[in-house]
């Protein structure tokens, strides 16, 4: 029976050995490609639970705060396209490796700051580097994996790591913050990016197209500036309101910017995002997936994170392993998709499925109080979410490069990887720019008592989850209604297997 992701290597079944699936390198290679990949991910949520400790040491507004994380997500999604094109034109190889060394630079520069201004930048120079980085990796995995059961359990894998990144960088965080200091959580990229680079170097052949065609420079500047301009926008909307050109000119400027980079697309002759990728309605249901699920993952665990820390007066390490189910729960749910749920019933079941446990899960967390406990109030949702990315990560992941011709690999590889920094940057923009507003009504409404800051926190955090919920609930109904029925079927013209 044929798997949900047969991408066949076009050899017939005697000469098969010669590619990757007859060599043991190639799960060294995952295993280096998953070590970077893990780092970008804990990136994205590691400094979350360190914020109140950062706040304190260098000092910063509330509405400052999230700048920290989103300079790290802005940089990373507004930069993709670009670092994708750069890997498919001179070489996976070098710019993985590029990429490893400048995040570990950017990382001790962010360690070090004294000021709110440093780590900013570092965060964003921290991005910067990501997005040269992980198109590469992910285009280096999808051109090595192309046996069809090998690549369900990489991507498998790949997708777990992915999703059960950021939980593992709130535990990561915690125990840095509580028992070193917070600038470990930015000091241990030094030690990951040192082993991921020595694998790489080692283990990783030199990837690049036969010809190299132009690099798109006028759609590069379009696509950076639009959606900086995009998340930006939102960001304003937080301190200058809906109503100030800060806001609204951002948003539209960004809108238009972004039209201009897709008519630019259709009609350059080396274009940075080439529209074929996007037509596939798999592709396209897959990008949509990510692009909600981060949105919504990224902004509730930093909400969650500072209702443990504030209301509920966890220490950081407690924090971090509160956020220990998603990922265990992320993990069963990935290999049950992959292996058991995608070849039978294919995504349109399993995605969306996927979608109804997020919204389940964020609805519940609705329900917390100021006294609520851990086992009754917090764990239950935080294992439906869980399960939830179990069922979207690792299926969306794969079917978002599936069917990608080699030259387009890195391109392809950096809209997956844009949807989700993007959608996290966005996602953490709208929410606290919400939870903000819900917050100060709040307390128009009922004075600046202790107990009603401590009411108003609890209101906003809900305003937050409620808005994440209908978020994915739209994530549902577009799932449902992009995806193709039924498992997927094998490619005949899928690309050979890449040498190792």
């Amino acid at each position: 029976m044929a798997s949900a992701f047969d991408v066949p290597t076009g050899l017939p079944d005697n000469q098969a050995s010669a590619g990757p699936g007859s060599s043991p390198r190639r799960w060294w290679v995952l295993a280096v490609i998953g070590l970077a990949q893990l780092m970008i991910m804990l990136d994205a949520t590691i400094v979350n639970i360190a914020l109140p400790s950062v706040q304190a040491d260098i000092g910063f507004s509330d509405n400052d705060r999230q700048w920290i994380v989103t300079a790290y997500a802005l940089t990373f999604g507004s930069l993709l396209l670009i670092g994708g094109r750069i890997a498919d034109l001179f070489g996976r190889k070098g710019a993985f490796l590029a990429g490893l060394v400048g995040f570990a630079v950017a990382s001790v520069v962010g360690g070090a700051a004294t000021s709110f201004e440093v780590l900013v930048a570092a965060r964003a120079l921290q991005g910067l580097f990501s997005a040269l980085l992980a198109p590469a990796a992910l285009a280096l995995l999808t051109t090595t994996f192309t046996d069809a059961k090998e690549r369900a359990r990489a991507f498998a894998i790949f997708g777990a790591i992915a999703g059960a990144g950021g939980a593992l960088g709130n535990l990561l965080g915690g125990v840095l913050t509580e028992y070193l200091d917070w600038r470990w959580t930015l000091y241990i990229n030094v030690g990951l990016a040192a082993a991921a680079l020595v694998g790489g170097a080692l283990l990783l052949q030199q990837q690049r197209q036969t010809e190299r065609p132009k690099l798109d420079l006028p759609g590069a500047a379009l696509v950076t500036l639009g959606l900086f301009a995009l998340v930006y926008g939102f960001s304003n909307a937080e301190s200058k309101g809906w109503s100030s050109p800060a806001t609204w000119g951002f948003l539209v400027g960004g809108v238009v910017l972004l039209a201009c980079f897709v008519r630019r697309q259709a009609v350059t002759g080396s274009p940075l995002l080439p529209l074929r990728i996007l037509i596939d309605r798999d592709r396209g249901a897959s990008l949509v997936a990510l692009l909600i699920t981060t949105g919504g993952m990224y902004a509730v665990a930093l909400f969650l994170a500072y209702y443990m820390q504030q209301t509920l007066q966890y220490t950081p390490i407690e924090t971090g392993l509160s956020f220990l189910p998603i990922p265990v729960s992320l993990v069963a749910a990935s290999g049950i998709a992959t292996g058991v749920l995608m070849p039978r019933y294919g995504p349109r079941v399993v995605v969306p499925l996927g979608m109804l446990l997020l919204t389940a899960g964020m609805v519940w967390f609705t329900a917390l109080e100021l006294d609520s406990s851990y086992a009754g109030g917090i764990l239950p949702p935080l294992l439906v979410l869980g399960f939830g990315l179990g069922l979207i990560y690792a299926p969306a992941i794969d079917l978002a490069t599936y069917r990608v011709a080699e030259d387009d690999a890195g391109v392809a590889s950096a809209a997956v990887n844009t949807t989700q920094q993007v959608g996290g940057s966005l996602g953490i923009a709208v929410l606290n720019t919400l939870a903000a507003g819900a917050a100060a009504a709040y307390l128009s409404d009922h004075g600046t008592t202790p107990t009603a800051l401590a009411e108003a926190g609890l209101h906003s955090y809900s305003t937050a989850y409620w808005w994440a919920a209908g978020f994915t609930a739209v994530g549902f109904v577009l799932t449902l209604i992009l995806y193709r029925p039924g498992a997927r079927t094998p490619d005949p013209d899928a690309p050979k297997a890449v040498e190792l």
